[in-house]
């Protein structure tokens, strides 16, 4: 699509929605709708658009990404209406830190692009009087995400190690004490979750420290047990049973049939 063309399309949006919430002839759904109401909806529109990229499936993403589109669209206007700031100052917001972040394109070139991308954004949470690698990680993010970016800030400062050896050992750590309190004669139910999120925590930065987003490899692990479960009922129900019906024994058979299957393909 040309710019000029876009340029309509994006007026065309805008206008709908300002339609949408007009106080007298707009939607009443959309009328009612605040910033908390509809940040769960920004949620899964964003998990939606993931999906769909996982899936190649193009043109479910297009529509997703219209849906995720409207969430900054209606934000937009909820700000606008408050006086607050409009869709051209998040254009413009965006533009500008592309711009300040991108000083090999936009001006002299850095010698280390990565680096430069950390100082610039230590520099913008210094002006914003936030001088903690942490202050801005939002707390919406999804765990997984959120222990990764957490992970990738204190890195980012020297707070991690440089080899693989340590992250592996405090995993094995991690798993012993869980175990531990796992075999306890009484178990303490806050301190066994307590250890059981300091082993994820552990995972994450595993992962991170193999070149891996560890939401994105949950995310196919999920997937791929998905795959394989639904192929296991199949073939207990070629058997003439359920699932209920069937013997661990039994699935775990069928689970071991789908594995070799894969193999073999």
């Amino acid at each position: 699509m040309s710019e000029p063309h876009a340029a309509t399309a994006l007026h065309r949006l805008l206008t709908i929605m300002t339609r949408l919430r007009d106080p007298q002839a707009g939607c009443p759904w959309d009328k009612s709708q605040t910033f908390d109401s509809i940040a769960p909806c920004t949620l899964e529109e964003t998990y939606e658009v993931l999906d769909a990229i996982a899936r190649r499936d193009f043109g479910d993403l297009r529509a997703e990404l219209g849906d995720l589109l409207f969430q900054v669209v209606f934000y937009a206007e909820l700000a606008r209406e408050q006086g607050q700031f409009d869709f051209t100052a998040i254009c413009e917001a965006i533009s500008d830190k592309l711009e300040r972040r991108h000083p090999h394109l936009f001006g002299a070139a850095p010698v280390d692009h990565r680096a430069q991308w950390e100082r610039l954004k230590a520099q913008e949470r210094a002006e914003k009087s936030r001088p903690s690698p942490l202050d801005d990680i939002p707390d919406a993010l999804p765990a997984l995400m959120k222990a990764q970016k957490i992970q990738q800030r204190c890195a980012a400062v020297g707070f991690d190690w440089s080899t693989l050896g340590p992250v592996l050992a405090k995993v094995h750590e991690e798993i012993d004490e869980v175990m531990h309190e796992a075999r306890q004669p009484e178990v303490d139910s806050a301190k066994l979750a307590e250890e059981v999120g300091d082993l994820l925590f552990a995972t994450v930065n595993l992962s991170r420290h193999l070149g891996q987003t560890a939401e994105v490899a949950l995310q196919q692990a999920n997937r791929k047990f998905e795959r394989r479960f639904r192929q296991v009922e199949a073939i207990i129900h070629a058997q003439g049973l359920t699932l209920a019906q069937a013997s661990l024994a039994q699935m775990e058979q069928a689970w071991q049939q789908v594995k070799r299957r894969e193999k073999e393909a």
